[in-house]
């Protein structure tokens, strides 16, 4: 999901830079037009993704007669009247604006990226972000309920299987996670060093200074602590309750949340979104954090393994996965060449059933934690068969069958909706 995001996000950035320079227009569909630019740059992508040569006969005109297939869908949102809310509008661009906020480390960081204000792009991509979930809407609602009959799912089979081929191994897999506790002696430690920083900051020292050389925000002390205009919302609770009962210009006490103390100060206010720099000293657990852990999870794992009680059952009281926990630990059902490499060497060395020792799992800069993997199924590569791997080919099915009254309606579309290519 994140990775289409992120894909929609680019597309959208370098059309709206791709606009401010001059350029022709390749197509139009109904009221709408496409430029070179876009089609270039939606070329060049899509050849990048397949490691081929953007110049393959054939590719320009299959990639601008998709996009011309989008346009039309839009016109038909359009005349059905497919209603997009301004906040469902907002939510897309505030999560494309988290995202790379994570990526870059800070709001400052994007704007430097594409040399303009976090509003301007907010601006800017309001109409794109708009469209793109106006066709989505629309593809939804036409195609989301086509599913495949058994029959067609069969014919489909007969038909296919020698393109389906083998079947990767694939492997179910639960785990419980959890994070090294920092004891008293080590939070200590860091609420005194950040009280120290705000005792100095309060007697005069400068606040950028401080957090150039002091603060473990990676994103931000590089930019003197600024975090840009974030909304409400995005920051943790603990963090956001002290920055916004703060005045412009006032700097907070040391403030705690689950990444560590906090030294605030209050920059600028909009409304609901604020302008903040902060020191951050993070609270690191020590090897005795790390040991605790280690320890803790090397019993659950006797306790499964001497039938005291089940995988599910420890996950969902232990685990500090909270999107996983409550399902048992699961985390799903993978081919193998879908795993991470994190959970690659651990399942790749397991038989099914086995539980793996405790090992470090880092899910974040700076951030990680220790879990006990647990292989419930290994099913080995095989040739596609139809009753062993019905779910699979089903899926398959499925997408084939709305691909071709996609098609079909694409198709209608053309004959109803003005369009035309200008090269």
């Amino acid at each position: 999901m994140v990775r289409k995001v992120l894909v929609v996000w680019m597309l959208l950035m370098m059309t709206l830079l791709a606009q401010e320079t001059l350029d022709r227009i390749v197509a139009v569909v109904d009221n709408e037009i496409i430029l070179q630019s876009e089609l270039e740059f939606q070329l060049n992508i899509f050849a990048a993704q397949r490691g081929i040569n953007p110049d393959t006969e054939g590719l320009r005109k299959q990639i601008l007669n998709s996009m011309i297939d989008d346009k039309l869908v839009y016109a038909q949102s359009e005349l059905d009247s497919i209603i997009v809310t301004d906040e469902e509008i907002t939510q897309r661009i505030d999560y494309q604006i988290q995202v790379f906020q994570q990526q870059y480390g800070s709001v400052q960081r994007i704007e430097e990226m594409y040399g303009m204000s976090i509003e301007r792009i907010r601006r800017e991509l309001r109409d794109d972000v708009r469209k793109n979930l106006m066709v989505q809407r629309m593809q939804q609602t036409k195609f989301a309920s086509i599913e495949a009959s058994r029959r067609e799912v069969e014919e489909f089979f007969d038909t296919y299987k020698d393109s389906i081929g083998q079947i990767p191994e694939k492997v179910s897999i639960y785990h419980i996670f959890r994070n090294p506790k920092a004891n008293e002696r080590v939070k200590k430690k860091s609420r005194d060093l950040a009280q120290s920083l705000l005792d100095s900051i309060k007697a005069g020292a400068d606040f950028a200074k401080i957090a150039r050389e002091y603060s473990d925000d990676p994103g931000s002390a590089s930019q003197d602590g600024d975090l840009g205009f974030v909304k409400r919302g995005i920051f943790y609770p603990e963090f956001e309750t002290a920055a916004f009962a703060l005045e412009e210009g006032e700097i907070s006490d040391v403030v705690e949340s689950p990444v560590g103390f906090h030294i605030i100060q209050l920059l600028e206010r909009r409304g609901e979104s604020i302008h903040t720099r902060h020191v951050l000293i993070k609270i690191e657990p020590d090897d005795d954090a790390d040991l605790e852990t280690i320890e803790f999870l090397s019993g659950l794992r006797d306790s499964v393994i001497n039938k005291n009680g089940t995988f599910q059952h420890y996950a969902r009281r232990y685990s500090e996965d909270k999107e996983t926990a409550s399902f048992g630990g699961d985390l799903g059902t993978f081919y193998i060449n879908q795993l991470d490499k994190n959970l690659l060497d651990i399942v790749s060395k397991q038989k099914q059933g086995e539980i793996s020792f405790p090992r470090r799992l880092d899910y974040a800069p700076g951030t990680y934690g220790y879990h006990i993997v647990y292989l419930e199924e290994r099913v080995p590569q095989h040739p596609a068969d139809l009753d062993e791997d019905y779910k699979e080919i089903k899926r398959l099915a499925d997408e084939y069958k709305k691909q071709k009254e996609y098609e079909k309606w694409i198709k209608d579309l053309k004959d109803r909706i003005y369009w035309e290519v200008r090269i």
